[in-house]
């Protein structure tokens, strides 16, 4: 049986942890953020983590 090819895409956007957390970057926080709130703005500068469903799925291909 050969070895599953890593999913080169969802491994540039997906950060996998030792204790199996998967974080990410939020969107929308590089440019054109005038118009926001100060909040939003800081809301976004945290990184975002998967749902524990979502995360099982995606652990395969990263």
């Amino acid at each position: 049986m050969p070895k599953q090819k890593t999913h080169k895409a969802t491994a540039k956007v997906l950060n996998k942890h030792k204790s199996g957390l998967i974080t990410y970057k939020k969107s929308g926080g590089n440019h054109n953020t005038a118009g926001d709130s100060s909040k939003q703005v800081r809301q976004r500068r945290t990184k975002g983590q998967l749902a524990k469903g979502i995360a099982d799925r995606l652990k395969k291909v990263i």
